[in-house]
């Protein structure tokens, strides 16, 4: 009567006959994902490309070239690009597809929008002074929290509604905010802040987000957690105590003089 192979006897003896190693499904991934990158860079460099063109340069198969360019095209980095008509041509049939980048995956590639952002402040500053670079800060915001009614009535329901308005503004802007609970009063937190690069250098950007929500609110609030400054969360804190219900009596009579 013969035995049974085990499940390891049989994982060695089949990596006998074949001499191959399966490899983790997340290394498959990694690698398509470097091919796509290398499509990329192909696409970056040349502009508008078919994928017999891709295939050449790179020494792929056209089919395979197109279930990645599928792909990128699903995920927004890349479009078909429309075939520029040249003088004179007679070429007959449709042309061939050519894709090229979108402005996403151009982002892929990285930026320096910090760099220069924070060169135009520093030249702003150099010939307007500190009051050019907080009057652009102003604006700026302004410019955010356009739209954010100002509270008419000044009691606790009033101004967290405001402050949801607030938080509603800023993440619209990107900021991610969120309002939360606190003693005492309510807390707009920024889980992102867009400019913290250039915030760390020109703390005005900060000054102003918090001179407007106060000019806002029409109440004195508390910078307590600064993304710029190295911290996890711009933390924004807005006291808001009880309002106590006004009495006629003088002090003598409170107290039973």
């Amino acid at each position: 009567m013969g035995t049974t192979p085990t499940m390891r006897g049989l994982s060695a003896s089949r990596g006998k006959t074949s001499g191959k190693v399966n490899h983790p499904v997340t290394e498959t991934r990694s690698t398509d994902g470097e091919t796509r990158r290398q499509i990329m860079l192909v696409m970056l460099k040349s502009g508008p490309v078919t994928a017999t063109q891709l295939g050449e340069t790179l020494g792929l198969s056209a089919t395979g070239i197109r279930r990645h360019v599928d792909i990128l095209v699903e995920e927004g980095l890349a479009e078909i690009s429309q075939p520029r008509k040249t003088v004179g041509d007679k070429t007959r049939g449709r042309p061939a597809k050519s894709f090229r980048l979108t402005a996403a995956g151009r982002g892929q590639f990285g930026h320096d929008y910090d760099s220069l952002a924070a060169q135009a402040l520093a030249t702003l500053k150099e010939t307007g002074g500190e009051t050019a670079v907080k009057e652009f800060a102003r604006k700026r915001v302004a410019t955010i929290v356009e739209g954010v009614e100002i509270p008419t009535v000044e009691d606790a329901d009033s101004l967290e509604k405001a402050a949801s308005a607030l938080v509603e503004a800023f993440s619209e802007s990107g900021y991610a905010a969120t309002l939360t609970n606190a003693a005492n009063g309510v807390q707009i937190c920024q889980h992102h802040c867009p400019i913290a690069g250039v915030a760390a250098e020109f703390p005005e950007l900060c000054e102003a987000e918090h001179e407007a929500i106060a000019m806002l609110l029409g109440h004195h609030v508390q910078p307590l957690a600064s993304i710029a400054e190295g911290h996890d969360i711009c933390t924004t804190n807005i006291p808001i105590t009880p309002i106590l219900t006004p009495t006629t009596k003088t002090p003598n009579e409170r107290s039973g003089s």
